[in-house]
């Protein structure tokens, strides 16, 4: 089986690599194709700059994510030749898509060496801008939504870790606040505001200018590590402390376990984060509007909420408690075993 991913965002990316490790734990055969290996040195520069530049000011993020195109117009013809090639001898015939800017690069696939085998996993609760920007395909394919806006519901889902959520009693009394892998949004100014309220923040910082605030502990993914480097999860450690290759599933993931809330935008990956770890959301802006559907359905789980409502809450911890509880008592099919 394929996993195919895209480099540009983490809460694509990761998810990626989860079901793939979860498949190989049940001993079947998976492996990760990133959209941007396809794609000219060029290219990917100018994407390592966007990414800075949206991390720095979130309104050139939702303007430049208006902008954007299909990406699957900047490969490099050879490079897809070389990926299809390489698929029909290891005889590929199944597909998970993780992003829609590999859904006219399968078409091509299938024209030239017939019909495969199709899921599309949505991360999102909603089409993500991948999946609009794309258009529509012409392939057969399976829909698999690992939440779902619409039906109110979480209908699968990719364990992060097989492991049991941390007991309340035994987390760290701190919140871990970030941006999602593209370090985007408004959390910086909200970390400020908590910090004045008297809590402990674990903050993840995405270059070295971020370190700018006493009373935090800051760590970091490696600001040199693309997901189109390796199949590996992001570098990460305490800034300052050097990057470690967490196996298994990515390194943050171990400080929201242990956190009574992640404070972010509501992006796919956060959730998955949240489900797994019964580590309750605090939302922040989102990243367009299929990330508010994300939150507006976080919340009415039971599974979230709004900074400014929990702000009006005083910033009680018990409040926090009742989203962990609801988040415990989630039971949701493991995706990756429907895939054996």
């Amino acid at each position: 089986m394929e996993v195919l991913t895209s480099g540009v965002a983490l809460g694509v990316h990761v998810p990626g690599l989860l079901l793939a490790d979860r498949i190989r734990e049940q001993g079947g055969t998976a492996y990760v194709s990133v959209l941007e290996r396809l794609m000219p040195p060029q290219t990917l520069e100018t994407t390592a700059r966007s990414k800075q530049a949206f991390h720095r000011d979130f309104r050139v993020a939702l303007a430049g994510q208006k902008l954007a195109r299909n990406a699957a117009v900047a490969v490099d013809p050879a490079a897809v030749d070389q990926l299809f090639a390489d698929w029909q001898r290891r005889g590929i015939t199944r597909f998970v898509v993780f992003s829609g800017f590999w859904l006219t690069l399968l078409e091509q696939y299938v024209a030239q060496h017939g019909p495969v085998a199709v899921d599309v996993c949505h991360v999102d609760s909603v089409r993500s801008p991948s999946f609009d920007k794309a258009g529509g395909t012409s392939l057969p394919v399976r829909h698999v939504w690992l939440a779902d806006a619409d039906g109110g519901s979480v209908p699968c889902s990719i364990p992060v870790t097989r492991d049991a959520p941390v007991p309340w009693a035994e987390r760290d009394r701190r919140l871990l606040v970030h941006g999602g892998g593209w370090g985007m949004g408004t959390y910086r100014e909200r970390a400020g505001e908590l910090l004045s309220a008297g809590l402990e923040l674990d903050v993840i910082a995405y270059e070295q200018r971020d370190l700018s605030t006493s009373g935090v502990r800051y760590f970091m993914i490696d600001p040199d590590w693309h997901p189109w480097l390796d199949d590996g999860y992001p570098p990460f450690g305490p800034a300052g402390q050097g990057f470690v290759r967490r196996t298994g599933h990515h390194g943050s993931f171990d400080l929201c376990r242990q956190a009574v809330a992640s404070v972010s935008k509501p992006g796919g990956g956060t959730l998955l984060d949240s489900l797994w770890s019964a580590t309750p959301l605090v939302l922040l802006e989102p990243f367009g509007a299929h990330e508010q559907r994300n939150a507006d359905l976080w919340i009415s789980l039971g599974y979230g909420i709004s900074f400014e409502d929990w702000q009006r809450k005083d910033f009680a911890v018990e409040v926090l408690e009742e989203l962990h509880t609801a988040l415990l008592a989630a039971d949701v099919p493991d995706y990756s075993k429907e895939l054996l």
